[in-house]
């Protein structure tokens, strides 16, 4: 009985090892083949022989920084970044304020707003995107990379039940022993409630982050010269014949959000450990 025992859960792991290579490779292999492409040496999809190139060359990485005549990758890239860490600083800040406030004040009409910004979230935002245009024509917000990111931050605070739910696992006690010490509720909320919520924040930032990095439909109508377009609208203008630019363009703009991550990650951890100690 215990031999079958045995042998039946190793063929349970190995079936399982089985599917999740499979699954792993599934996913993995259309990244494989966007940096294989990007080495590649003639530059278009048409050379290819199936899936990868047939020759391979360090060319297109470097054409993609200095051959900026028609299309200009590092303007966008530095479009793109301001944007991001504009609506990143700002979203993040205006999430967190939403949240705290939802979180630890009793006031009129929360649960009815509670209710209709989750209503209004079940929603796509493109179907607010003619509404949006008109707004930003009347503003002159038209070509204007600060436009986009009062957009971006003005929509984060719609996300903000993730860290209210986070902010809502602090105990109020804390909150009720420090007003008896005197401290007033912004202190409670710098010194206190901040440090605790330190994961919550990095994936507040994150998220803040990632969003405007990778959007297309916003920028795309909102950004009409191409020295202001973002990586992602100048990628899609490239021709069909600059397949290995497309493809290196899309390889490096992984890049910040990579690091990002990894910058992050520690304070993410840390943070979630002197919560648990604190909590």
């Amino acid at each position: 009985m215990k031999q079958n025992r045995k042998a039946g859960r190793v063929v349970d792991s190995v079936i399982t090892h089985i599917v999740l290579i499979v699954v792993c490779f599934i996913f993995f292999f259309p990244c494989l083949w966007l940096i294989l492409a990007s080495f590649s040496k003639s530059g278009s999809i048409y050379s290819f022989r199936g899936f990868f190139p047939t020759e391979f060359s360090l060319d297109t990485f470097k054409k993609l920084f200095t051959d900026t005549t028609m299309y200009n990758y590092p303007k966008w890239f530095l479009n793109t970044l301001v944007i991001a860490l504009g609506s990143c600083v700002l979203g993040s800040f205006l999430t967190v304020l939403t949240a705290y406030t939802m979180s630890r004040f009793d006031f009129k009409s929360r649960k009815t707003m509670m209710k209709t910004t989750m209503i209004l979230g079940m929603f796509p935002s493109f179907m607010g995107m003619t509404a949006v245009y008109l707004l930003m024509t009347q503003f002159g917000l038209i070509n204007r990379l600060w436009g986009l990111i009062l957009i971006y931050s003005a929509g984060a605070p719609m996300g903000y039940l993730t860290q209210k739910g986070y902010f809502d696992t602090i105990p109020k006690a804390i909150d009720e022993a420090a007003k008896v010490d005197g401290a007033t509720n912004f202190q409670i909320f710098r010194k206190i409630n901040l440090p605790l919520s330190k994961p919550m924040l990095v994936y507040t930032a994150l998220t803040s982050f990632a969003w405007p990095w990778s959007d297309f439909i916003l920028p795309k109508l909102l950004l009409k010269e191409k020295d202001l377009y973002t990586v992602a609208v100048g990628l899609m203008s490239l021709d069909e014949t600059e397949f290995a630019r497309f493809a290196a363009g899309s390889v490096f703009i992984a890049v910040p959000i990579v690091v990002l991550y990894f910058s992050l990650v520690k304070n993410m951890i840390s943070g979630m450990s002197a919560g648990a100690v604190k909590g």
